[in-house]
This record gives C-alpha cells, structure tokens and sequence, in this order.
C-alpha cells in the first residue's frame, strides 16, 4: 500500500475565489498568491492518486491566522473525508493562541479528524515551546490520539516561497518539552535527522518522524541512505507535497533507491499505516 502522508487541497469556493483568500490570510497568500501555484479540490486529488497508484493521502490544512478561516478549511476537509473514507486521511488547522483552538480540535477530532497540521509558528506568530499556550492543545490531542504535522525549515541554503524560519533548534524546543506527542516534521524535518548524531538530541526522536515532501527540491536522492542510518527507515514517510509536486516523481525516486524492498515499502506506506493505526485509533 502507498500512503502518500502530505498532500493539500482547497475547497471549489477558495480556487474560484482565490484572490480574496489572499487578502484574507496571510500565509495563504505566501504559499499562493504566484498563479503558478496549484490548488486542487479533492475530487482532482483522488483522480492523481488512481492515475498515479496512491491508494491513501494524508490531506493537510495550512497556517491560517484567522480562526474563521480554519474553520471553513476544516469543515471542507472533514466533508471529503466523509466522501472518500477509504481513501482520504484529514488533518485539520488551528490557531493556537485563540481560545477557541481546543474546542475546534475537539470538534474536528469527534468527526474522525486524526491530526493537527500542517502547523506554520512562523507565519502564525507563534512561539511553539509556549507551554501556558500549547497545553491546551496539547491536552486534547492527547486525549483524541491525534497527531501533529508541522512544517519544518532549513537554516541554509536557497529561499523559496514559503521555506519559513521552522529551524531545527525550534523543533528540538518543542520535542523536548512534549516528548510524549506523535510529531510529523515535513520536509526531513529541515534537516533535523543529521543532528541524530548528538546522542540527547537521538533519544528526544521516539515519537518523531520525516516526510519526504518536496525532496528532490531540496536535497539529492542520497538523503534516504544517510537518513536511514542516522535514526533508521521506520521513522521516514513518504510525503509528495502534491500539488506542488506529482506524487509519481517522489514514488519512483524511492524505488529506484538502492535499497531492500522491504525498507522501500516502509517508506511508500508500511510507516504511515503503522503509525495511523498506533495513534489514532480509539
């Protein structure tokens, strides 16, 4: 089974109205205010994942600043994951600071919501190692299993819209003080597996993995092997980025990967099911 842990979509009312969703939100209009940047509804995700062999997609929601706005976005998420059950994992949004954030993520959890993300502190003005803010949240996390995805930053290297200030120290921060929660860290996490190496900064990885989204944007093909040997293939999730990337151009970078197969269908699906079914189950 292929379990592709990072997509997005939009509602048909945001693609058509894009323009005034970039008034509205400002990370909204950092990710998409280039019309060269896709947005696709969920019936356009589903046609990729038959066309490309993807049998489930994590859908995730973005950083909005309104709590409005991840209301709406929610709603649409939990409407097609309704429609498409067997085939659409949703995660929903929040804006943490605001007072109605646990109640949302409440509300989200009870119509079969199984995480929280994609998270953006950065955008969001957030200090995501703000314990008196956090708690909260992570409270009724805990509560419904849920876990939590969240975008993560390369402290070197080029710029590109949306590459954000979610450093590996800024996760480390976060890791350590909720150790107990199921953290997804997009992108390789910025990097963050090479520092596996400091044996402390090992030991704060049990429930932390990496997905593999946008990859061949950032680093080459040899990022599987070092990773794998640095904190192992079960901690790594096959994550497109999709629509920003094709699902296919990521799937067929991980086969063509010299290695077990038995190590390549971890990565395609065998992880994000195991860690689904750990987490999120009642």
């Amino acid at each position: 089974m292929i379990v592709d842990f990072h997509t997005h979509l939009f509602s048909p009312q945001v693609k058509k109205n894009r323009d005034e969703y970039i008034k509205a939100d400002p990370c909204f209009a950092l990710l998409y205010s280039d019309p060269k940047a896709k947005l696709v509804t969920a019936e356009e995700l589903i046609s990729s994942m038959d066309e490309t062999g993807v049998d489930v997609s994590v859908i995730l929601n973005i950083g909005w600043t309104r709590h409005e706005m991840c209301i709406e976005s929610n709603d649409y998420i939990l409407e097609v994951v309704a429609r498409y059950p067997k085939r659409l994992v949703g995660f929903c949004a929040v804006k943490l600071e605001s007072p109605q954030a646990a109640r949302e993520i409440e509300r989200c959890a009870k119509s079969g919501i199984k995480g929280v993300g994609e998270l953006r502190p950065d955008v969001q003005l957030l200090d995501p190692g703000n314990k008196q803010i956090m708690e909260p949240v992570i409270k009724v996390m805990r509560e419904h299993n849920l876990i939590l995805l969240t975008h993560a930053s390369e402290p070197v290297g080029h710029h590109y819209p949306g590459k954000g200030t979610i450093t590996p120290d800024i996760l480390y921060s976060f890791i350590t003080s909720f150790p107990d929660l199921p953290l997804v860290c997009a992108h390789w996490g910025g990097g963050f597996p090479f520092y596996a190496l400091m044996p402390e900064v090992k030991e704060a990885m049990d429930n932390v993995f990496f997905d593999t989204a946008a990859s061949p944007f950032l680093y080459s093909h040899k990022i599987y092997s070092q990773v794998i040997q640095l904190v192992g293939a079960d901690k790594i999730l096959f994550g497109s980025d999709y629509p920003l990337l094709g699902q296919s151009r990521i799937i067929e970078e991980i086969k063509s990967l010299e290695l077990e197969e038995e190590v390549k269908a971890k990565i395609l699906g065998g992880n994000a099911q195991r860690l689904l079914n750990k987490w999120t189950s009642s």
